[in-house]
């Protein structure tokens, strides 16, 4: 899921060959689940038209104070109820002539309007021929905004609609998407941590066709996984087998097959982890021998097959954390869950422990619910109720910032 899901985007084209690029930028905000607001200047409907912006941004396109067909009727478009209801505001293209407006605080058409009323962050894209960008009064209008706290998307340098060549040029859709994302990301919480996260089943294999496993499908671990980046963490999901279809935007994956993989993956990227979260549901035992031909049924004749601990993972990790990092584990038990999460608290030198209780109502395995107990190392708990993994992932892991100081 893209940082810019969900969010309110006021888009301002000015007057400027540039703006047929528009129409790209609103799209790819729509694609990323943005909701987008175009005001347009009337210079700008020389080069797009309000038809193709409205269609794409599935809004209607205001350019007026009082609209045309608005004049009957005595109905305005809001400048300051349109700047309060952005998130951002992205100027692109920005003409010089804009850039001047904005700068000096002019404010004769209802685009400037709309930018003097915003309460959120500006971007501006500044689109000019090479000459108009590089003289001193285009500079200093954009040293002014920056002083302003306006952030400037640079002009990309390129074929102009002069014929020349040289800086000037709006910067492409996707490298003005890359830009807010990177600013949305910068400004997050778990901005420059790093998470390491396990989830799903390890499967042990007996021979190249059977397996001994479980029904876990990884999908806490996953919404753990991606409420973390969408706080801005650096995050590594270190994913067992799983039929489940996730979305994986913005996650460094590391796909295993058995519990040995799975420890050395971890052992491996643990020392870089700010915060380490186990709920894989990681085999305890696994063949002593795989056999390398599939095993044959004989008739009238049992099978055994002898059976060797896994890695501790969660306990090796424990064993290895400095001061600095953080570790939590999960408990899966069905009866007397308090007393074993306590314990093995302790026993794994963990930081925290997230118990599920078995046989509880919406919890367990191929659910899309849960609710779970935190123990904390300090002697403190936390219950959370039964609720989408969604929903309880996003507020452990805002808990986690809280209560390690992450």
């Amino acid at each position: 899921m893209s940082l810019l899901h969900g969010k309110k985007i006021l888009v301002g084209v000015s007057g400027s060959i540039a703006a047929y690029k528009s129409a790209l930028l609103v799209r790819e905000f729509v694609k990323r689940g943005a909701e987008v607001q175009v005001v347009i200047t009337t210079s700008a409907k020389d080069f797009i038209t309000p038809l193709t912006l409205s269609t794409l941004s599935k809004r209607p396109v205001y350019s007026d104070f009082i609209e045309e067909e608005q004049k009957a009727y005595g109905v305005w478009n809001n400048h300051v109820d349109m700047g309060l209801w952005a998130d951002y505001m992205v100027i692109a293209p920005a003409s010089s002539n804009t850039l001047s407006k904005i700068a000096t605080g002019a404010c004769d058409n209802l685009l400037t309007a709309v930018y003097l009323s915003a309460k959120c962050p500006v971007f501006v894209a500044p689109a000019m021929d090479l000459d108009m960008y590089a003289n001193g009064a285009t500079q200093d209008n954009l040293n002014t905004l920056r002083s302003r706290g306006v952030e400037i998307i640079d002009s990309e340098v390129g074929e102009l609609a002069s014929g020349l060549d040289g800086k000037g040029r709006m910067a492409e859709p996707l490298n003005i998407i890359g830009y807010l994302e990177s600013y949305l990301k910068l400004n997050l919480p778990l901005a420059g941590k790093r998470l390491l996260i396990n989830a799903g089943p390890t499967h042990e294999h007996i021979d190249p066709v059977r397996f001994i496993g479980n029904n876990s499908s990884g999908t806490m671990g996953h919404a753990l996984a991606r409420a973390a980046a969408d706080l801005g963490a650096q995050v590594t999901l270190v994913l067992g087998p799983t039929n489940k279809s996730f979305d994986f935007t913005g996650i460094e994956v590391k796909h295993v097959t058995s519990a040995k993989e799975m420890y050395f993956e971890m052992n491996t990227l643990f020392p870089e982890a700010h915060l380490t979260i186990c709920s894989a549901a990681v085999a305890d035992y696994t063949p002593d021998v795989v056999a390398h031909e599939k095993v044959k049924k004989t008739a009238n004749e049992s099978l055994e097959i002898k059976l060797v601990p896994t890695v501790d993972i969660l306990k090796e990790l424990g064993s290895l954390k400095s001061s600095k990092q953080k570790l939590v584990g999960f408990a899966l038990e069905t009866t007397d869950g308090e007393s074993y999460a306590k314990d093995k608290l302790v026993r794994k030198n963990a930081d925290a422990i997230i118990l599920n209780e078995l046989g509880d109502p919406g919890v367990g395995f191929n659910t899309n619910t849960n609710k779970v107990d935190v123990f904390l190392s300090n002697g403190s708990s936390y219950s959370y109720r039964l609720k989408p993994k969604k929903e309880l992932a996003k507020e452990l892991i805002l808990d986690f910032i809280r209560w390690f100081n992450l």
